[in-house]
C-alpha cells in the first residue's frame, strides 16, 4: 500500500457496517493511532487485526502528533481511528491531519459511518444546508439559534432532558429530532417540538439532536409579547439576548421591548 496517513471510519454500533477496505487497511498499516486502544482492541479482535496500536486521544493528541508525524516522514504507514465513526468529527484526528498536510505527508480517506449525517437523514429535516455544532453547549445556544437552517448536536444521556428544556426556552418554534443508538438494536428517532418532548422517558445511549430550520415567517408582535412575558423575570441584559435569539430581532429592539414591559408593570 502507498505510504502515508489513512483516516479510517469504523462502525458506530453495528460491526457489520465495517467495510472490507477498512479491515484491509488496518491489517496492512504499520501502526494504528487509536482514540482508546482498549476499544480498538475489541474491534481488532473481532476482525483478526494484529497491527500494533498507539493511543491518541483528547488529552495527549498535541504531544503524540509530532511523534506520529516524524514516523510518517520516515516512511511508517499509520491509520487513525476513533472509538466509533469518523476521526476528527468531535473526536481526535483533525490535528494529526492538519500536521500531516503541513509536513507534505499523503493523507487518504477510508470512509465509514458518521452519527451526525446518519441522524440528519433519519430526522427527515432539510439536508441542503446544515451546521454541525458538536456537543451541545448551553452558553452558545442563543447564538446557534441565529443559524436558520438545520442544526446538529451531539449530547450525552445524562444531560439530554436538561438540553430539551433549554431548547424549549430558546428555540420553542423549531422541531427537534432526538436520534439515539443509531445502527443498534434500540435505534429510535423521536420528533416533536421541544416543549412536547420535555416529559418523555429519558433517552439512553448515544444521542444526536437534529434541530429543524427556523420557520420562515417573522413572529407577530403578539407572539413576541408572549416571549417577553416569559423572559422578563430574568435580568434585562440576559433576557434581551434570550428574546433576540428566540424572536429573531436585534438585541437593541429586544432591550427596548423589555424596558417597555418593565415600565408597564
Amino acid at each position: 500500500m502507498q505510504s502515508g496517513l489513512y483516516i479510517v471510519g469504523t462502525p458506530i454500533g453495528n460491526l457489520s457496517d465495517m467495510s472490507p477496505r477498512a479491515v484491509d487497511v488496518l491489517k496492512s498499516v504499520d501502526l494504528v493511532a487509536a482514540e482508546d486502544t482498549r476499544v480498538f482492541g475489541k474491534l481488532a479482535s473481532h476482525f483478526d487485526i494484529k497491527t500494533p496500536a498507539r493511543a491518541m486521544h483528547d488529552h495527549n493528541e498535541r504531544d503524540v502528533v509530532p511523534e506520529l508525524i516524524e514516523k510518517l516522514i520516515g516512511g511508517t504507514t499509520i491509520a487513525a481511528v476513533s472509538d466509533a465513526g469518523m476521526p476528527g468529527v468531535s473526536d481526535p484526528g483533525f490535528r494529526l491531519v492538519r500536521a500531516a498536510r503541513a509536513a507534505g505527508v499523503p493523507v487518504f480517506m477510508v470512509p465509514g459511518p458518521t452519527a451526525a449525517i446518519s441522524a440528519l437523514v433519519l430526522s427527515g429535516f432539510p439536508t441542503d444546508r446544515f451546521t454541525f455544532c458538536g456537543f451541545f453547549d448551553e452558553k452558545r445556544v442563543a447564538a446557534d439559534n441565529k443559524i436558520r437552517h438545520t442544526i446538529i448536536y451531539y449530547e450525552s444521556p445524562n444531560r439530554i432532558m436538561a438540553t430539551i428544556g433549554v431548547l424549549a426556552r430558546v428555540m420553542p418554534e423549531r422541531k427537534i429530532a432526538i436520534v439515539r443508538e443509531i445502527t443498534k438494536i434500540y435505534e429510535e428517532t423521536i420528533i416533536g417540538y421541544p416543549a412536547e418532548l420535555m416529559n418523555i422517558t429519558p433517552p439512553r445511549g448515544e444521542i444526536v439532536i437534529v434541530v429543524a430550520p427556523a420557520p420562515e415567517h417573522k413572529m407577530t408582535d403578539a407572539e413576541i409579547s408572549e416571549i417577553v412575558n416569559d423572559v422578563v423575570a430574568t435580568s434585562t441584559k440576559s433576557a434581551a439576548a434570550d428574546l433576540a435569539a428566540r424572536a429573531g430581532i436585534s438585541k437593541k429592539e429586544a432591550y427596548r421591548r423589555l424596558v417597555e414591559a418593565n415600565n408597564n408593570d
